[in-house]
């Protein structure tokens, strides 16, 4: 094993001061250093830490590196296994169980199809926006209610709840609450979607959670489900349009590009995705001793994968640090790679094509309401980065 192995002590929590969209110094100088680093976890694990392209598609490709919460070999104590249901911290064959049920019902033809009525949902908003305007907070009058109202009607949830599961779900996903708080609201969901089951049992209607109900899983496996789906179908988007924006906004020359090519707007979603990376990292265990990058992983040593330093890295992305919306920014690890790459892929990305053209059609003088370094930004300990606020304003 080499000795010359650059060491990171610590995950930075600040980003740099005046660049909110680029990763932490110290990550970006860690890739820099080589692809892979020591690393020990808050709780003295010694382990890994992977900021290049390959090596974090590759792990994320290898069945010798496992997603099972319970592997987590991060504290110095044993972790519980996820809950049922909660695929994303699973394996074969668990993760394969709960997954391919849903496989078929987020194609990218299905997602296509829903296309129509996102735009129906985004023109209420924009409809909203101008009548109440000339200034709006985006997150709370666009960036919110678009992936909102969908997810809810894809998976049966009554939008009339949204401020209830909206709240619970920002608390243990905003990264800025206490373990009590967090327990608090992760209890509240379950309960809440404990309700839902039992009511699609009871009178099933024309969702992917009804559709569900009429197998072979059990009501605590439909919970997780439900909780990984309504989570990750809303606050991932959410926090991509609001932050997209931000960025957009700071830079004019690329939005100007887009508005005079409205046929941009594909790659300016690939761009933004690849360019922000809100979801910034995950972990993985090996399962066995594993080579990469020179490195010896020893079996029950768990990795951190850097995305957004992935996304970010020279040697895939020439002037990774700059925004192009005319760069092809396919091949990005925004969404994961392997058996776990983003189920809901395809639908934000239908989302996200729609409201960012629509925003800037309606409102060719969008502009921030104050400085840029006043835009509350979530913490970099919140599972998914973003924007919690982003007053704008525009000429009526």
């Amino acid at each position: 094993m080499s000795e010359s192995v650059h060491t990171v002590t610590t995950l930075p929590t600040e980003r740099p001061s005046g660049c909110p969209f680029d990763p932490p110094a110290e990550l970006i100088e860690a890739r820099e250093h080589g692809p892979i680093s020591r690393y020990t976890h808050p709780g003295g694990k010694p382990g890994w830490l992977i900021t290049g392209y390959d090596l974090v598609r590759s792990v994320l490709a290898d069945p010798r590196f496992s997603s099972r919460k319970d592997l987590m070999n991060v504290v110095d104590f044993e972790l519980p296994p996820a809950p049922p249901g909660e695929f994303l911290l699973m394996d074969e064959p668990d993760h394969g169980r709960y997954r391919k049920p849903l496989v078929g019902k987020f194609t990218a033809r299905r997602m296509r199809l829903l296309t129509e009525r996102v735009e129906q949902i985004t023109a209420d908003c924009l409809d909203a926006m101008e009548e109440a305007g000339p200034s709006a907070d985006l997150v709370t009058a666009f960036a919110k209610p678009i992936p909102t109202i969908i997810i809810c009607e894809i998976l049966g949830v009554p939008y009339e709840d949204r401020d209830s599961f909206q709240e619970q779900i920002d608390t243990f996903m905003g990264g800025e609450t206490s373990d009590e708080d967090l327990i608090a609201a992760y209890t509240a969901t379950q309960e809440y979607l404990a309700q839902l089951v039992a009511a699609k049992r009871a009178n099933p209607t024309d969702d992917v959670l009804s559709e569900l109900t009429d197998s072979d899983l059990t009501d605590e496996e439909l919970r997780g489900i439900s909780l990984i789906l309504l989570a990750a179908g809303f606050d991932t988007t959410a926090n991509m349009l609001s932050l997209g924006v931000f960025a957009l906004l700071r830079n004019p020359e690329q939005l100007d590009a887009l508005r005079a090519d409205p046929a941009l707007t594909d790659r300016a979603v690939e761009e933004l995705l690849r360019y922000l990376s809100v979801a910034k990292s995950f972990m993985r265990t090996a399962l066995e001793d594993v080579e990469v990058g020179g490195q010896t992983i020893e079996a029950g040593t768990t990795v951190v994968l850097s995305y957004n330093t992935a996304n970010r890295d020279p040697e895939r992305f020439a002037d990774p640090h700059e925004l192009d919306l005319r760069r092809d920014a396919g091949g990005h690890l925004a969404f994961g790679h392997g058996i776990h790459l983003c189920l809901g892929a395809q639908l934000a990305r239908v989302e996200m094509r729609v409201a960012f053209a629509a925003l800037f059609k309606r409102f060719p003088t969008l502009r921030l309401a104050v400085p840029a370094e006043e835009v509350a930004l979530r913490p970099e300990t919140a599972d998914i980065y973003g924007v919690k606020s982003l007053p704008v304003t525009w000429d009526a």
